[in-house]
């Protein structure tokens, strides 16, 4: 047993107490477990241990800061010279332990602004990047229209929340209980011009759309802006708001990396999944930290022989739209996917101010568009993780990881069964999480106890660095995906 609940609580500073691995480790030993075959899980997970995972993800901060963006800061977003640096790295090291690498290489539209993004109500001007954001995949346009809040404060997660709404009128929306598509699929049929996103948290954010809206979308905008619109026009003011999105669009070229083992039955393959591709910087927590949990994992089990075969792949793009994710699975030919029996998706491993959150596509808000066998035949792997943090005695929950747009989702759509893992990110983490994992309210990353969102999803903050991960939490997020991915890998053919 690696800890009891009361053990893994973090004390009031919001430093994690998660306890120490037994033995030593040193560079000898780890080469010792890549070269050894680890046929049973106590010698796999002796091999996943912190100082190693800590070492390589080190290596990605590297990566990043030999490769500045124009800001002068480390970088491995998509498209930059750090992303083709991190695919160069992981794919090295595969091939050079044997595995089959592939790097597919695909084509995606780049959007950029051109000038900075105007919003304006009633003739004043908010700040752009702080008072409010322009959603990823908006539309560019220019629009001027009255605010509308359909029938007061509803998130349009429902076509029927905008009976009475006026067409041309921009949309109010509240996050509901639905993704951002719903809401912005559901106010376009409705006649909006444009939508207006608005959360409970006191920052601004930018909000990710998975699909190209059809309609410039602002979102996520302050609590601050939300209220004043909001009550103004409950007061029936009809606030007057004035958006002004101008963007161009280019071709670039992304990549993802495929590793198959030599191992295992071909007609039963299992991924494992973490988006290699950053967020305005090194991007060390998402997603370097689960880049690091899947790779050290490869790398464990490259000498090993598995019942079925393991895949693992970094994905590119993630944070763009699950470009990488959703090229892949969408150019696998019928009998190629029928062979992926389940994916494991990794995002996020090392969060400070922790959660131990399991991916559920049954918690997902798409559920309704995946094809009827995921959520029963996912039960597998969510089980699996389920084991795993109740032998070690530390709490876990489910996760609304699909409503996240993670790379997981790609999988749904197409019918494969699913799990993964997260730890955490931005804000705000509630009493209710104190009370299962310890810490404090407020951020889950970046300044611990503030509110003010963390490093991961804000431009111009860069600092989701290195200091940014916690190598307790690593370790034990790392362990809990090693024992799924090998009871998946060893599950016995029948048993699918």
């Amino acid at each position: 047993m690696l800890c009891a609940l009361a053990a893994c609580q973090s004390p009031p500073s919001g430093q994690n107490t998660l306890p120490a691995a037994q033995g030593s480790f040193d560079s000898a030993n780890s080469t010792a477990c890549e070269r050894r075959v680890n046929d049973t899980l106590d010698k796999l997970e002796a091999c996943v241990k912190r100082e190693r995972l800590w070492e390589r993800l080190a290596h990605f901060q590297r990566i990043a800061d030999d490769h500045p963006g124009r800001h002068g800061h480390g970088n491995r977003d998509t498209g930059t010279a750090g992303y083709a640096a991190s695919v160069a790295y992981v794919a090295a090291l595969m091939r050079n332990a044997g595995y089959a690498v592939t790097i597919q290489r695909y084509t995606y539209e780049k959007t950029e602004f051109v000038n900075t993004p105007q919003l304006r109500v009633d003739g004043r001007p908010y700040a752009f990047e702080r008072d409010w954001f322009v959603a990823r995949r908006s539309a560019a346009g220019a629009v001027t229209a009255k605010v509308e809040a359909p029938n007061g404060v509803l998130s349009g997660c429902s076509p029927l929340g905008f009976s009475g709404f006026r067409p041309g009128s921009i949309a109010l929306l509240q996050r509901g209980d639905c993704d951002f598509d719903t809401q912005v699929s559901n106010a376009k049929a409705a006649g909006a011009a444009a939508v207006i996103l608005y959360d409970t948290t006191p920052s601004a954010y930018e909000a990710r759309l998975i699909d190209a809206a059809p309609i410039p979308v602002v979102g996520v905008v302050s609590r601050a802006l939300a209220r004043d619109l909001l009550e103004r026009s409950r007061r029936g003011e009809s606030p007057i708001v004035s958006i002004t999105v101008r963007s161009a669009s280019r071709s670039d070229v992304d990549y993802n990396v495929i590793a198959d083992s030599p191992f295992g039955d071909a007609k039963r393959v299992v991924a494992v999944d973490a988006h290699l591709d950053s967020i305005y910087g090194a991007g060390m927590l998402d997603n370097a930290s689960g880049s690091t949990t899947i790779l050290e994992i490869a790398l464990d089990l490259a000498k090993t022989p598995t019942r079925n075969k393991l895949r693992f792949i970094w994905f590119g793009g993630e944070e763009i739209g699950l470009l990488g994710s959703r090229y892949y699975t969408k150019h696998l030919s019928r009998s190629e996917l029928r062979r992926i029996v389940f994916d494991v998706d990794v995002d996020v491993t090392a969060t400070p101010n922790f959660d131990f959150l399991i991916a559920d596509p049954a918690h997902a808000h798409r559920v309704k568009q995946f094809p009827p066998n995921v959520v029963p035949d996912s039960k597998i792997g969510n089980d699996y993780f389920r084991d795993f943090f109740e032998r070690t005695g530390v709490a876990a929950r489910p996760a609304n990881f699909g409503n996240n747009g993670t790379d997981s989702l790609s999988f749904s759509f197409v019918g494969v069964p699913n799990s993964g893992i997260l730890t955490q990110q931005d804000c705000c983490k509630h009493n209710w999480e104190i009370a299962l994992w310890g810490g404090e309210r407020g951020n889950y990353e970046g300044k611990i106890g503030s509110f003010n969102g963390g490093c991961v999803d804000y431009p111009h903050r860069w600092c989701d660095n290195l200091s940014n991960n916690d190598p307790l939490v690593l370790e034990l997020a790392s362990r809990a995906v090693a024992y799924v991915v090998f009871k998946l890998a060893n599950r016995p053919h029948y048993a699918w």
